[in-house]
């Protein structure tokens, strides 16, 4: 039997580095993630802003299809954990803060669906209404039914957090920029009408996670990890 000649420091060095290589590219983003809910905010947002600029309604809140991802996104995830044979830790990292993410999204978007109907029964159970009153008295008062107030604002705040915490830990800068660039339209959309908010939120998308889930399909074919 051929007896196996024991490895040089530098050829050792040079398998651990390949190995770590290899690794780096196995649990690479593939940024079918990214695109899926970059392109799914994004048609959210840009309805939503021609339903208030030309005034009419869906059947079904549009933003409930960003709760119907989840569903693509459990399998996608379910996928990469049976397909990626190394996890580091920072991989459990992220994974923790896109799942917190998830739940505040849904988290909110229950809140805007279900908070106008609770209030509406606690306010027949009090025995009052609500009032929309006219100062300059162009128009007599109409009853109200209760709304949530716009949390446009938020939601683009929100679309910052794990993109930045991706893009730092991972060290990819296009996250970094599109974080930056969120943060920029937060500020921007506090001093908007809602409708200018839905166009905020779909160009937050579009920075946060359409532009950069491109930029890692593309990567990701090509076998180079996102942190070059």
């Amino acid at each position: 039997m051929k007896q196996h000649e024991p490895l040089s420091e530098k050829e050792s060095l040079n398998i651990i580095n390949e190995m770590i290589q290899k690794t780096k590219v196995n649990y690479h983003e593939r940024g079918i993630s990214a695109l899926l809910w970059g392109t799914v905010v994004t048609i959210a947002g840009i309805v939503s802003y021609f339903q208030f600029e030309y005034n009419f309604k869906l059947k079904i809140d549009i933003w409930l299809l960003v709760l119907a991802a989840i569903i693509p996104q459990i399998f996608i995830s379910i996928h990469e954990k049976k397909t990626i044979k190394v996890r580091r830790h920072i991989d459990e990292a992220i994974d923790a803060v896109w799942i917190v993410y998830a739940l505040t999204i849904f988290g909110l978007v229950a809140y805007q669906n279900l908070m106008p109907g609770a209030t509406l029964n606690i306010i027949h159970e009090n025995g009052w209404e609500m009032i929309k009153h006219f100062t300059d008295g162009s128009k007599p008062d109409e009853i109200m039914k209760p709304f949530a107030p716009s949390i446009s604002s938020l939601y683009i705040l929100i679309y910052a957090f794990p993109t930045m915490i991706t893009g730092i830990a991972t060290k990819f800068k296009p996250m970094i920029i599109g974080a930056c660039i969120s943060y920029i339209f937060f500020i921007l959309s506090l001093y908007t009408e809602s409708k200018y908010d839905m166009l905020f939120n779909a160009g937050s998308a579009i920075v946060n996670w359409l532009i950069p889930g491109i930029i890692l399909q593309r990567r990701y074919l090509k076998n180079i990890p996102c942190n070059v």
